[in-house]
């Protein structure tokens, strides 16, 4: 859908030589707000300052092709008031540590007038494998804690578990454990070392081996769902580690669960999430830096950057 008034948007991101064009999401939402005659531009969280009530960063004007050998050319870059923006997609990739977070402080003094997507004190306040939590209907059993003994019981209640970082991402972390493997306290006390945060544990779903799906979810309507097949001998269902992905059409329990959160992203302004569900159960929802819609355009589902372009030009 075209519009009249042409936008300036700010992509804050990683570095766009490091990403896989074939794959990324934010290459994608680029190559269409291109597409629709807007200027892209793009810059380093790295490079992000405050001074004087001022948020600026060294920002690139950015033009991008869908070449896998040759995708970007950068223009000159200048440090930028990003009030200047009419829009700034926030897409760097977790971990959401203090970093993240501090970005997210940043691009407060400047949203809604400059439109940050997704918002930054909402992103900041939800955190994927904490928001889930909302709905424990919704979810398998799941215990949040560092406390060993509430972790050994709950397995000695729930058989197998899944052991993972509470604001990991990218699958990185997840460690399944069987009922009767030995290695839990081992797992913990690296796990202690490594993080000072709670941990996440949850009853491990056989129903993974079928696939984890992730729920693309626009404006609080779900568009299309994307199944992760695990590779053999991998309980991750993650693609950068051997998932194979496939277009699979919303089930009715798909359906139900959106309904049930929708209201939540909805009174957060959540525009893009994308939520993880294994058989009947939603495991997390996404809103830092949400993926999945390369892949599900290229196995045949709808384009979903038209989808995410068209609410951010209907908010301006």
């Amino acid at each position: 859908m075209a519009t009249a008034k042409k936008l300036k948007i700010g992509v804050q991101m990683d570095p766009i030589e490091s990403i896989n064009p074939v794959g990324d999401s934010s290459f994608a939402m680029m190559l269409e707000a291109q597409a629709r005659g807007h200027e892209v531009f793009y810059y380093l969280p790295a490079t992000l300052a405050l001074e004087n009530n001022v948020v600026s960063a060294e920002v690139f004007p950015i033009k991008v092709m869908d070449d896998t050998k040759n995708w970007f050319e950068l223009g000159a870059g200048q440090i930028t008031d990003l009030s200047e923006l009419d829009v700034i997609l926030l897409r760097q990739d977790p971990p959401f540590d203090m970093n993240y977070i501090t970005t997210t402080h940043l691009l407060e003094r400047l949203h809604p007038k400059t439109l940050v997507v997704n918002a930054p004190e909402p992103v900041r306040n939800a955190p994927e494998k904490i928001l889930v939590t909302e709905f424990p209907d919704l979810m398998p059993p799941t215990l949040v804690t560092r406390d060993r003994s509430r972790i050994v019981k709950f397995r000695e209640t729930h058989g197998d578990i899944i052991v993972k970082p509470l604001f990991g991402n990218g699958g990185a972390g997840v460690f399944l454990l069987r009922e009767n493997d030995q290695n839990l306290v081992s797992l913990l006390e690296m796990f202690e070392d490594s993080f000072p945060e709670p941990f996440m544990i949850q009853k491990y779903l056989p129903d993974v081996r079928k696939g984890d799906k992730r729920i693309i979810i626009i404006d609080g309507v779900p568009v299309a769902g994307l199944n992760r097949i695990p590779a053999e001998g991998e309980a991750r269902s993650n693609m950068h580690v051997g998932g194979r992905p496939e277009f699979v059409e919303l089930t009715p329990r798909d359906l139900e669960i959106c309904a049930k959160i929708a209201p939540a992203l909805k009174q957060r302004d959540f525009i893009f999430v994308g939520i993880d569900v294994i058989g009947d159960y939603i495991t997390e929802i996404n809103v830092t830096s949400p993926t999945g819609i390369r892949e599900i355009k290229r196995f045949g589902g709808p384009d979903i950057a038209v989808l995410i372009l068209d609410a951010i030009e209907k908010r301006r």
